[in-house]
């Protein structure tokens, strides 16, 4: 299935970009990560956009601003969560937002089968079982958890705006988002008097960064316009694996066993939820 593909092929760009972003967030401020690195994505999508020289295909793709505004500020808490912990913990616990989109389309009467069941089961538990670590005989949330948590909900709340927004044409609603996340990101960046200075060697960088978000944005309004939420969201939320095997090949991140059950579990729910 074609939305299948392309839900798959945002789930690459996302693990790519969110491996980079991680990175380059551990040596500069998040904001400005997230500031310097999107409006390459703009000016792309700008550009296409006057060149097909056509209107907006109706209200529904407004939706796409409510979309950004709950994507941005999970990316957000996402690159913090990876730039003070690892992100062999923290990107597994952020997947499971794929459970928000599909408890809406359990909602609005999707069904869901066994396997996606124990998907659920077995992403929920294994996220907790990343979350915690043992020092001395004391247990503690892992390093970055708590932005985890909040990048999971942000996340969660993403794909249902954005997917009501791509029913009738995937550009239009790309644009938008992206021109909604640029405004606020540089709202905030003015009003904290924190322009960022120092980047010139990070751009090439930067530019991959906000390139890949943006693709994996356009990929999933792809394949929203033909395919259900409930499928085409949890697809795009594999991007987990990706980041997490260029952190584990790259960096050689290592975690406690338990920690790496937990990781495998989540990771294999995220699966078994695509699966079924």
């Amino acid at each position: 299935m074609l939305s299948g593909a392309y839900a798959l092929g945002a789930s690459l760009s996302w693990g790519v970009g969110d491996f980079l972003g991680g990175l380059k967030s551990r040596l500069m401020p998040a904001l400005s990560v997230i500031a310097l690195s999107q409006p390459f994505g703009l000016v792309v999508l700008a550009v296409a956009v006057a060149v097909r020289g056509t209107a907006p295909p109706g209200g529904d793709v407004w939706w796409a601003c409510l979309s950004a505004v709950l994507g941005t500020s999970g990316l957000f808490a996402f690159y913090r969560g990876m730039a003070s912990g690892a992100m062999s913990v923290v990107v597994p616990i952020a997947s499971i937002a794929a459970a928000f989109p599909v408890a809406w389309g359990l909602a609005s009467g999707d069904k869901v089968s066994a396997v996606q069941e124990l998907g659920f089961v077995a992403a929920i538990g294994g996220s907790a079982l990343a979350s915690v670590e043992r020092h001395e005989r004391r247990t503690r949330l892992a390093a970055g958890v708590g932005w985890a948590v909040l990048a999971m909900v942000a996340f969660g709340g993403y794909y249902i705006p954005m997917h009501a927004a791509s029913q009738q044409d995937w550009l239009w609603p790309s644009f938008l988002f992206r021109c909604t996340s640029v405004t606020l990101v540089w709202s905030i960046v003015l009003a904290r008097r924190a322009t960022p200075h120092g980047f010139r060697l990070h751009l090439p960088a930067l530019a991959a960064i906000g390139l890949l978000d943006t693709g994996g944005n356009v990929l999933f309004a792809a394949a929203s316009m033909s395919g259900l939420l409930s499928v085409v969201a949890v697809l795009a939320s594999l991007y987990p694996v990706v980041t997490v095997l260029l952190a584990r090949i790259t960096l050689g991140e290592r975690v406690q066993l338990s920690q790496d059950i937990g990781i495998v579990a989540t990771l294999a729910g995220v699966v078994m939820i695509s699966a079924g």
